[in-house]
């Protein structure tokens, strides 16, 4: 399916929430630290998130490790600091879609080196940023939407019981 990547996330239950969506499309969820917090099994378990041992989860020590070990001509990056919306970006099963932290984003130095991967979700002007969690969820579901014909949705769909 799909990479979901974000870049030393502060906040857990947006990673909860990112790590459920990941569950339920049969994506995976890269972590790269530093984590703002612990995902150790006891933190899980007292956390109640319950579908985590279904998660596929890489966790990458640093961005640096992250970026020699996947290929950077697959990768989307989101940014409030683009004019490149994302439904114009064109996505492909195996894709990486990578979020930056609540606090910092992606490392600018990455976002210059990378342009024509930028992609943002537009806004109104009142507000600086969307939360993680429902960013992650618009544009996966956009790559989703574009992929439709080539996913077997039996494999991710609950059927539908009377």
């Amino acid at each position: 399916m799909f990479n979901i990547v974000l870049v030393e996330p502060q906040i857990p239950p947006n990673t909860g929430s990112i790590g459920r969506m990941c569950v339920n499309l049969d994506a995976t969820l890269h972590l790269v630290k530093p984590l703002g917090f612990d995902i150790s099994e006891g933190a899980v378990k007292r956390a109640g998130l319950d579908y985590w041992s279904e998660l596929n989860l890489k966790i990458w020590e640093n961005l640096d490790e992250f970026l020699k070990n996947n290929p950077i001509d697959k990768m989307h990056f989101a940014t409030t600091k683009t004019n490149n919306l994302y439904w114009n970006a064109k996505f492909e099963i195996g894709d990486y879609i990578v979020f930056g932290s609540e606090t910092k984003g992606i490392p600018e130095w990455l976002l210059k080196e990378n342009l024509d991967k930028c992609i943002t979700i537009p806004m109104g002007q009142k507000g600086r940023s969307l939360n993680l969690a429902t960013s992650t969820g618009i544009v996966t579901y956009e790559a989703l939407r574009q992929n439709y014909d080539k996913i077997d949705f039996n494999k991710i769909l609950i059927p539908f019981k009377d």
